[in-house]
């Protein structure tokens, strides 16, 4: 009897494609994706415990998961991702009705995990012995999508003193460029024109393999026909190489746009993370993607208040803001993560200063994302679309290839890609017309 599963996904893009390959997965095994949780015989949490409020979010969802599951006889719980890899068999204990806890190398053996908790036997799977065998699994792709992330890479070795990634994800693995290039390919046979490539630290692409480089697989995917659109994520500015910045003024379809992750502005604050590279050296890369294409758009990451962080360190970082005018960005509270090296620093910032220095941070954003939109006015720019806008009733939605949102009147054009004409600047996106 065919089953619904409900998933509900926490986190970065890498756990928006797990959880599409999880609906592959049960698909196979008469289960259908349910439109709402009443409707789900199964729900799935696909979980981040990036930051601490993160896990809060998770259990505060597991409470409510209990009371959903008491309702009905024969519903199943189960807890997937970087939580569940985290917090192991003690996520059990701390909510016993979950029926199924697994890691994240181990989304290949959810249908049998599935199977056993429906005759009422718990599973705990959360080995990471290097291998990554979901890789094979085609993440589920909502019919007419013309845009699809590609993982190419998971885990990391960088072992950047706030983060937990390397202790949830594992040390860096890099799928085969064969693999990669099949499933570009294939997702160009389904209309699909734009890949998103996705991995913790998409510049060590190959290193450890000794399979091509980064910059190689960019040019050889530029080549996949009917792809015309590449983007990736995310990039560690110590790795992100001459040969990877050359790409951005050879390949016409790598789209110009880079999340480059700063965190901080201040030398001795990078140092304490543990990121490799001093502010003149992240600098010199911005100044030359912009050399090698001009109007190239950044997006970036903050930590505030790391431990040590003095007023004079964030003014650093402000400043630093105020050199490049990020079109956007994401910051955060520093958040202390069992088992890495910075929860046990000595100067934590007191939570209300790091709220305060926080507000400041994102209120200069702020100014320059809408600084940033409001030169597009006046323009005209190929969008891809994706479907209907969910927050401008009668407009489509789509991105301009340097990323930006664009809310537009249809005109009488047809198929993915639209010229449109941008009429006006909003906090966070543009609005336009169609060009006929």
């Amino acid at each position: 009897m065919r089953r619904n599963v409900f998933i509900k996904t926490f986190g970065c893009q890498m756990n928006a494609v797990d959880s599409a390959r999880m609906l592959s997965l049960l698909s196979q095994a008469d289960y259908g994706a349910a439109a709402s949780l009443e409707e789900a015989d199964l729900v799935l949490l696909n979980t981040c415990c990036i930051r601490e409020k993160a896990d809060q979010k998770i259990y505060s969802e597991l409470g409510v998961l209990r009371r959903w599951k008491q309702r009905r006889a024969g519903r199943l719980v189960g807890v997937g991702g970087c939580l569940a890899q985290q917090a192991g068999d003690a996520l059990r204990r701390r909510a016993p009705h979950v029926d199924i806890v697994f890691g994240t190398h181990n989304i290949s053996k959810l249908p049998e995990m599935v199977r056993r908790a429906a005759e009422r036997v718990p599973s705990l799977e959360l080995a990471m012995n290097g291998d990554v065998g979901h890789w094979d699994i085609p993440p589920y792709l909502p019919g007419g999508a013309t845009s699809a992330m590609v993982t190419i890479m998971q885990g990391c070795d960088n072992f950047c003193a706030y983060c937990i990634v390397p202790l949830v994800r594992g040390r860096e693995v890099s799928r085969s460029s064969g693999d990669i290039l099949a499933e570009a390919r294939a997702l160009a046979e389904r209309g699909v024109l734009e890949i998103v490539l996705l991995g913790q630290n998409v510049n060590s692409y190959g290193n450890k393999e000794g399979e091509i480089p980064f910059h190689d697989l960019l040019l050889r995917l530029s080549r996949v026909e009917g792809i015309r659109r590449i983007r990736f994520i995310t990039s560690h500015p110590r790795d992100l190489d001459e040969r990877t910045i050359g790409r951005f003024s050879e390949i016409e379809a790598l789209c110009p746009h880079v999340h480059l992750p700063l965190q901080s502005g201040s030398d001795r604050i990078l140092s304490s993370m543990g990121r490799g590279y001093t502010l003149r050296e992240y600098f010199g890369k911005v100044a030359a993607l912009r050399k090698a294409r001009p109007g190239i758009a950044f997006s970036s990451d903050f930590i505030v208040g790391f431990p040590g962080e003095t007023e004079d360190d964030f003014l650093r970082t402000l400043e630093a803001m105020e050199v490049v005018r990020y079109d956007s960005s994401f910051s955060f509270r520093f958040s202390p993560r069992p088992g890495t090296h910075a929860a046990e620093m000595c100067g934590q910032v007191a939570p209300e200063m790091s709220g305060e220095r926080l507000g400041r941070l994102q209120a200069l954003q702020d100014r320059h994302t809408r600084g940033r939109l409001s030169e597009f006015v006046g323009r005209e720019t190929p969008v891809l679309v994706e479907g209907e806008s969910a927050k401008v009733r009668g407009k489509l939605c789509g991105r301009t290839p340097c990323h930006k949102t664009v809310n537009f009147t249809e005109g009488s054009g047809e198929g993915p890609i639209r010229k449109v004409r941008v009429t006006s600047a909003r906090a966070h996106s543009l609005a336009g017309e169609e060009i006929p």
